[in-house]
């Protein structure tokens, strides 16, 4: 599998870098990163428009937007799902592994 690198900077200021393996028939790395990024973005600013949100409600939030996006694929619903399962497998192991490096703080 290919990796895709990422690096997130979460808004407490922590940095995440992410190797995520794709797969085998992804057909644009590049693609993956700007959807990604995107879909990140586009939850942040809501955030910063809506207010204090619940991580767990943003995370069911995602994970009801990839089941939909399965489904809408003209394919047997659980072949989708299946993937769907094993792509979100895939990336919550990559980011278990990744290092969560913490801004610095102090008094100088």
């Amino acid at each position: 599998m290919r990796p895709l690198p990422y690096r997130v900077e979460t808004a407490t200021g922590d940095v995440l870098d992410i190797t995520f393996p794709l797969h085998d028939e992804t057909a644009s790395a590049m693609r993956v990163n700007q959807v990604l990024s995107a879909v990140l973005d586009s939850v942040d600013k809501d955030i910063q428009v809506c207010g204090e949100t619940a991580n767990g409600d943003v995370l069911q939030a995602l994970a009801m937007a990839i089941a939909v996006r399965a489904r809408m694929i003209h394919a047997p619903a659980d072949v989708t799902a299946d993937l769907a399962k094993q792509l979100v497998e895939m990336a919550s192991a990559a980011a278990a592994s990744a290092e969560r490096v913490e801004p610095e703080s102090g008094n100088a």
